[in-house]
């Protein structure tokens, strides 16, 4: 294993993940496997650290047959010997919790995670098919999504909400700014926002480590959505406020060992490109708007211009709501009113 610095600087420690089935030593004493995701992005970091005569494990994957069937093999495999002490969910999306529930059960270990996950992820579960109900129907059509469309986000689109397995009846409660201790290393606790409500981010300053979850990925950028039951929300201005908290907070020379992709180091800089990415966004649909009043569907094109699935759609669409949102917040858009119950949008 060898560091090498990409064109920005930013530094990845392994450039190979490992193959289904194995894990790597990312760091004295944590261990880093991946999980297949049946999506474009088609796999979820997990990670395990030292507990004692264990290993706690920080997120799970989806609720699948191919998932279960992954943790039986690393059970069996790589970590034969030694017991599983309990389990740490970062934040409510399928890919961390979704079987954590199983987890929990089949090895006896506890969830410790966020109120907001564990309440955020419980809702949905308790309440499967409130996705293609009226409310989100209408909150699709009055941004000008189409009938037909609305019908295929509505009923496909968020298929991965409900990769759930049923959680356990009690959690554990951990908050920004609680202490960790998780085989004598203490974890002070942070939490993000804009991609996921409340994420909780494990830091250990004295060894350079964080547990960064989703809210910094190295290639690409989180997905940070608007949602139905709260469609005027600013996630994006919650987003970028976080990422300069981290930016003030975490030394440039952490390990930043992140939900997706590669492990790095360097994430003032990662931070820095983030900001300016959506930055560049806001600026391209204010643009669009300066031309023309436009819908958020009319402006989905806009920032992603290749052809998008259902799946991809509904969280396109409710990413470009984001930035909308947060453009007037900024004083920057104004909404112009309805047309045939549309919403559009202009330069303000």
């Amino acid at each position: 294993m060898s560091a090498a610095p990409s064109d920005n600087d930013i530094i990845y420690p392994v450039l190979t993940p490992p193959e289904a089935g194995e894990v790597i030593e990312i760091a004295p004493g944590v261990l880093w496997t991946r999980l297949p995701l049946p999506f474009r992005l088609n796999h979820v970091n997990i990670y395990l650290i030292e507990d004692g005569d264990g290993w706690a494990v920080l997120d799970t994957g989806i609720d699948d047959r191919v998932t279960r069937a992954a943790w039986e093999a690393l059970v069996s495999g790589p970590l034969r010997g030694r017991r599983l002490t309990r389990l740490i969910v970062t934040h409510f999306h399928p890919d961390h919790i979704g079987l954590a529930g199983w987890l929990a059960e089949r090895f006896q270990i506890p969830l410790i995670t966020s109120q907001t996950s564990y309440l955020s992820c419980l809702n949905i579960s308790l309440s499967p098919n409130a996705l293609d109900a009226k409310l989100y129907r209408d909150f699709y059509l009055s941004h000008g999504l189409g009938a037909e469309l609305t019908e295929l986000v509505s009923t496909q689109g968020n298929e991965y909400l409900r990769m759930v397995a049923n959680l356990p009846g009690t959690f554990l409660r951990i908050v920004g700014g609680d202490t960790i201790e998780i085989g004598g290393r203490v974890f002070s606790v942070r939490v993000g926002d804009g991609h996921a409500a409340e994420q909780i981010m494990l830091h250990c300053p004295s060894d350079k480590i964080l547990f960064v979850a989703d809210q910094v990925l190295a290639k690409i950028t989180p997905n940070v959505s608007v949602w139905a039951v709260d469609p005027h929300g600013d996630p994006l201005g919650l987003f970028l406020r976080s990422l300069r908290a981290l930016n003030a907070d975490i030394p440039d020379d952490t390990l930043v060992l992140p939900g997706h992709q590669l492990p790095f180091i360097g994430i003032h800089l990662r931070s820095a490109q983030l900001i300016a990415h959506h930055e560049s966004r806001c600026a391209a649909l204010l643009e669009a708007c300066r031309e023309a009043p436009r819908s958020a569907a009319d402006l989905i094109p806009i920032i992603f211009p290749r052809k998008l699935d259902a799946h991809q759609t509904s969280f396109a669409f409710s990413e470009v709501l984001a930035h909308v949102n947060y453009t007037l917040n900024q004083g920057q858009l104004v909404r112009t009113g309805k047309s045939d119950v549309v919403e559009y949008f202009a330069a303000g």
